[in-house]
């Protein structure tokens, strides 16, 4: 069974700096790419960015590049975002996910909290 734990959320001021974690278990997929997506407040779900796992490519969404940097750890199955210059528009829940074989993100964690105050 798949299953995905986020962790760092928090509060923190224009500017500052956070690292979410998403640590995954189950993952027997041969190939599979993880992401990080947010919901802001009243807002849809957006994609942020997206790791494919056996080949560490790595695509951002506009409005995190030179901001956000995904990375992983290989050995425990640990997908990170080092989230830096955050801006009050970045406050949303963020979750991470997998997609499974390029298959569609099928598999989510149960999200964790940023705001960002001005």
């Amino acid at each position: 069974q798949v299953q995905l734990g986020e962790s760092g959320g928090g509060s923190v001021q224009t500017g500052g700096s956070l690292r979410l974690s998403c640590a995954g278990s189950g993952l027997t997929f041969s190939s599979f790419t993880m992401g990080w997506f947010r919901q802001p407040p009243g807002k849809e779900r957006e994609f942020v960015a997206q790791m494919w796992w056996n080949s560490g490519i790595t695509k951002y969404a506009d409005s995190v590049k030179g901001r956000f940097t995904i990375s992983r750890d290989y050995a425990k199955n640990t997908l990170y975002l080092q989230m830096d210059s955050l801006k009050p528009e970045d406050t949303a829940v963020y979750y991470c996910a997998i997609s499974p074989s390029n298959l569609g993100y099928q598999y989510w964690g149960q999200g964790t909290q940023v705001t960002v105050s001005s």
